[in-house]
């Protein structure tokens, strides 16, 4: 909030007490305190430490006082992460939230104990997998019993708890029930570590291997007996498939379900692949589900990129591109006339506030008629400045439009004779495919390439 403001000249000064209450890391003082602040006529003054962007003779005290509060980053960076790598060791709890059938001790810091709400729902899936349900039969039972998942259930328990990723679903899946029935937590082992940040600088995360992984036994009360879970990992084994590449390979994770947005999933049936939304398996209320081959969509992939090399090397085409061409030019030559006329005005404004300086300074007009002068003038000339800013990202676009026409050019002409897709060849030619639901009378799903020129 309090860049947007400076960005948008509210204040004059930033006031800390110390620079590192602004920023300890020295890229942020390079970006801000000697980048930005500057062009938005900005002035930084931190107390203790003397720092004053007015006062040209100490940015390199304020360099090295940048380098020193990053180093004292780092240093506290790296002694959290040997605190909390001795807690896991010892078998302390440490997560923000309990896994799902527990809770965190009220009376006990660093410790789980069973919600017994929760834990009746992983009683329940470990006994149903032990039945012989297989785990995407369980999600569907879970869902149309109404029982909320787990990011769902903490929701509703009042947790501020988000999932990683975009998607927040409240149905449950067979990805939530696979990695149940193989957690230890649930025979009463602490499991942490699976994953690690790459530094203090990003969030991002990278996963660890399972002999990296702090594994503490017998840490808190298990929800499930020790005979059912190694009956649960006998079937967990006895069930595991190799995961085929080849065909199955060809669209990983570059086709989703129309109709709720999720991923579509892999299966093989005979011999044969097919690309299935799993969502209406889990639940008929959630999706009314997409289902294709995976050699039909290769199909028409290729039938597509074919008719539009028919389609660009057609006279009539050829014709309508050179217009679509020419339509850019003249685009990009009114928006330079306009730029060019809306920069004469700019300087005009310019000078039309020095002017009123001087004739202030020299009596010829009040102070308050400078003031109100002045205020329009410089309004005038910012909302000027933001229309040349907005008209030169229209030049980029424009340019980037011209330079995908080229390309789009190029990357069908390369693929005009293609009978067979592999993996590399959809990684350059699709950002993502949509599949739809067939309609009533149609054998063909509906079907939408989303290229990526």
């Amino acid at each position: 909030k309090l860049l947007e403001d400076a960005e948008n000249k509210k204040f004059d000064i930033v006031l800390c007490k110390t620079q590192s209450r602004f920023t300890r890391e020295l890229e942020l003082v390079e970006k801000y305190i000697h980048g930005l602040f500057p062009v938005w006529g900005i002035r930084f003054i931190s107390i203790v430490d003397n720092a004053d962007t007015e006062n040209k003779g100490n940015k390199k005290a304020r360099q090295i006082n940048g380098l020193v509060n990053e180093w004292y980053l780092e240093d506290m960076s790296e002694n959290i992460k040997s605190v909390l790598t001795s807690k896991r060791k010892n078998g302390d709890y440490i997560g923000s939230f309990a896994l799902y059938g527990y809770k965190k001790d009220p009376n006990k810091k660093g410790h789980i104990v069973i919600d017994e709400e929760a834990a009746n729902v992983v009683r329940k899936v470990f006994t149903l997998f032990s039945q012989g349900y297989g785990k995407n039969t369980i999600a569907r039972i879970l869902n149309d019993e109404g029982i909320p998942n787990a990011t769902e259930y903490k929701r509703l328990h009042g947790f501020k708890y988000k999932c990683r990723g975009n998607k927040n679903s409240t149905i449950w899946k067979y990805t939530a029930i696979a990695d149940m029935l193989v957690n230890e937590t649930y025979i009463g082992n602490i499991v942490q570590g699976r994953s690690e940040s790459i530094s203090y600088k990003t969030q991002k995360r990278i996963k660890r291997q399972k002999n990296e992984w702090y594994i503490v036994k017998g840490t808190h009360e298990p929800i499930i007996e020790k005979r059912m879970w190694d009956t649960v990992q006998e079937l967990v084994k006895a069930k595991a498939k190799p995961f085929k590449v080849g065909k199955v390979g060809i669209f990983a994770r570059k086709v989703k379900c129309a109709n709720c947005g999720y991923s579509l999933r892999h299966i093989a049936s005979n011999g044969f692949y097919y690309l299935r939304c799993t969502n209406r398996i889990f639940s008929k209320n959630f999706c009314v589900g997409s289902f294709i081959s995976v050699e039909r969509l290769e199909k028409v992939v290729i039938e597509k990129l074919k008719q539009m090399y028919k389609e660009l090397i057609d006279e009539k085409t050829l014709n309508k591109n050179i217009c679509f061409n020419d339509d850019f030019q003249q685009q990009e030559e009114e928006i330079l006339k306009e730029v060019k006329l809306y920069e004469k005005k700019i300087s005009e404004y310019s000078n039309a506030v020095k002017n009123l300086y001087l004739d202030k300074s020299n009596g010829l007009i009040s102070e308050l008629d400078y003031k109100n002068f002045s205020r329009d003038f410089v309004s005038d000339k910012e909302r000027l400045t933001n229309l040349v800013k907005q008209l030169k990202e229209k030049l980029v676009l424009i340019n980037e439009k011209k330079s995908r026409k080229i390309d789009f050019e190029e990357i069908i002409t390369k693929y005009a004779n293609i009978d067979k897709l592999d993996h590399e060849i959809v990684q350059e030619l699709i950002d993502h495919i949509c599949v739809g639901k067939r309609k009533l009378g149609s054998k063909e799903p509906l079907v939408e390439i989303f290229w990526n020129f």
